[in-house]
């Protein structure tokens, strides 16, 4: 067995010095002895509800072979749609190449959609990356591939909100989404240090408060043209787009745009660390134009799930604000935590009348005393040892008490912004690299709650992280991550999956992907991480 599983390993890895390895890893794979030939005409056979399919794998090939509608007795490339939810779920699929054809089957478009990604890595590095290459005489092995996914919520967050990044960055790192098999993009478009979506009723919100610092690369904001184009974008990639809006705190670019949401009404001075400067909770007029905002979010973004923040929300200005005082006598609240459980509750309970579902932070959670509605889940990312009360997996225990569904995002291992080896505020506490994260990130819970939804990564852009800075910080380490989020069985060993890793270089070369080092051994001396 162990040589069989090694022959598989080295044939998807090595064959003939060109095809690639799958990952995030399939759940079965079974390796025959032929090959099946690059056609110079693929004739592919398809229902009609698998056309978008269809679309995106000829615009991957159409430069190499020609794509055409087939019949399904005489095509080399055979999509359908098989009946059998409890096989495939949701997402998953099945691939059978032979020598001269290959089908490909799924439950749903979503399936047949990864089936594709899976095989497109098994061709040469040059054709995964749409670069010139002669294909005569390309080949791959014939297999059969059976796969489905460990969770259904994979997302990816990119912090926008610090620092701005172009549309092409975006569309970019769709694109690697999809390849890494990842369905939900979180993104982080409000900040203390810039706002970023343009808002109608309120254009202040992005005209002033995505210009409030000054470090390079944080000015800009996203027209709502561009935000639909790149919400169009995902959803081709079978990517769902969730904005975050962060709420109260983290909101000192919201404030200076619009000084009455504040509690004071008094200029605010913008901060590069936990601001106590927060939406005022005791105002009648900041849930009314929060409520307008979240009315054009909606608009702007189809998916069921909004995340509304809620983290580290000092309450230094609530605690002196005589309306913040004022609700929390006449709601009887205990305190202003309870408060910030009551602003986050309104907002949960407006868009629940919008069908809309709300994520939170885990602090929204972490107290007791207000009952919140039905549609919120938490991102659990608190996940390194402090000196206070919290422990590490306060915000999972606080949310099965609650039967709160779980996103498990743990800043220790799953913050990409954390660098290999220490970079100005991140110190030695706040590192990691590749086989620190496959073998011990917090968020890879062995035997996780019926209750968790799925696991989330991060690239926080803390401490002017900008956008030619980001590549470095996610490849190669993502690969991890992506296989804890997907592969739904028995791990490689850490040395079989470095073994792969190393083999996707060459793409990630050709993909124009300027990957960092994956262990701290082999991080050079004085590296730069800008």
């Amino acid at each position: 067995m162990k040589f069989f599983v090694t022959l598989i390993i080295v044939i998807l890895c090595h064959l003939s010095g060109m095809a690639q390895n799958i990952l995030p890893t399939p759940s079965r794979v079974e390796v025959r002895d032929d090959l099946f030939h690059l056609p110079k005409v693929w004739y592919v056979s398809y229902p009609k509800k698998a056309k978008s399919i269809v679309s995106y794998f000829t615009e991957r090939f159409d430069s190499y072979c020609d794509v055409r509608q087939g019949k399904r007795n005489k095509s080399n490339l055979i999509l359908s749609f098989c009946d059998d939810s409890l096989k495939y779920g949701m997402e998953g699929y099945d691939i059978n190449i032979e020598k001269t054809k290959i089908t490909i089957s799924a439950y749903t478009e979503n399936g047949l959609f990864y089936a594709i990604q899976s095989l497109i890595q098994l061709f040469p590095s040059h054709i995964q990356a749409n670069l010139q290459y002669d294909v005569e005489d390309v080949t791959i092995p014939t297999l059969y591939i059976f796969d489905k996914p460990r969770y259904a919520w994979r997302s990816f967050m990119l912090d926008s909100g610090r620092q701005y990044q172009s549309v092409d960055f975006i569309k970019k790192y769709l694109d690697h989404m999809a390849m890494l098999k990842m369905n939900v993009f979180h993104w982080h478009l409000s900040e203390s240090l810039g706002w970023r979506i343009e808002i109608k009723k309120y254009p202040r919100l992005a005209k002033v408060g995505a210009f409030v610092h000054d470090w390079p690369g944080q000015h800009g904001y996203y027209t709502q043209k561009e935000i639909r184009e790149i919400v169009e974008y995902a959803r081709k990639r079978m990517i769902n787009v969730m904005p975050e809006i962060d709420l109260p705190g983290h909101a000192d670019a919201m404030l200076v745009a619009y000084p009455e949401l504040s509690c004071f009404n008094q200029p605010i001075e913008i901060q590069t660390k936990i601001s106590s400067n927060l939406c005022c909770a005791g105002k009648e007029t900041t849930y009314h134009i929060l409520e307008d905002i979240l009315d054009e979010a909606c608009d702007l973004f189809p998916f069921e799930y909004l995340h509304l923040g809620g983290d580290e929300a000092k309450k230094d200005t609530w605690d002196r604000c005589p309306d913040c005082q004022s609700e929390i006598k006449k709601h009887d609240l205990k305190d202003s935590h309870e408060l910030q459980q009551y602003f986050s509750k309104q907002l949960a309970l407006y868009l629940k009348e919008k069908g809309r579902r709300v994520v939170f932070w885990q602090e929204v959670a972490e107290h007791d005393g207000v009952e919140f509605p039905d549609n919120i889940a938490i991102n659990w990312w608190i996940g390194n040892r402090t000196k206070t009360r919290r422990t590490p997996d306060v915000g999972y225990r606080k949310a099965l008490e609650k039967n709160i569904p779980i996103i498990l995002n743990t800043n220790r291992y799953s913050y990409l912004n954390f660098p290999v080896v220490p970079w100005k505020k991140y110190k030695k506490n706040r590192t990691s690299d590749l086989k620190v994260i496959y073998e011990q990130n917090v968020s890879d819970i062995a035997n996780p709650s019926p209750l968790v939804m799925g696991m989330g990564c991060s690239l926080w852009t803390d401490w002017n992280v900008q956008e030619y800075m980001i590549d470095q910080r996610v490849f190669p380490r993502i690969y991890a991550l992506s296989e804890q989020m997907w592969h739904n069985g028995k791990r490689k060993s850490f040395d079989e999956f470095y073994e792969c890793v190393i083999q996707k270089y060459s793409l990630l070369k050709q993909l124009g992907i300027d990957y960092g080092p994956a262990l701290k051994s082999e991080v050079p001396k004085n590296y730069k991480w800008d």
